[in-house]
């Protein structure tokens, strides 16, 4: 999860293919979307055998997402300064 570009990354393994799971995995991704997250999902054999591909989608997404939502500034801390 990375909160700066509300983007999560999600592997998914077999168990995925489980009904009960999906049907978890899709309560989790719309709650993640509703709080306005963006999120990635790949399964275990890309990440195993095409983790190039992998590396190469989530660097485009992000671009994609910087481009579209500009990220605020950070914000330093003031002091107040004596008279």
């Amino acid at each position: 999860m990375c909160k700066e570009l509300k983007l999560v990354i999600e592997v998914d393994g077999s168990t995925h293919q489980w009904e009960e799971t999906g049907v978890k995995d899709l309560k989790k991704e719309k709650d993640l979307i509703e709080a306005g997250f963006k999120v990635l999902r790949f399964t275990d054999e890309e990440v195993l055998r095409h983790i190039e591909g992998v590396r190469e989608s989530i660097a485009l997404f992000v671009q994609e997402i910087e481009q579209s939502t500009p990220l605020l500034p950070r914000q330093r801390g003031t002091t107040e300064q004596e008279p």
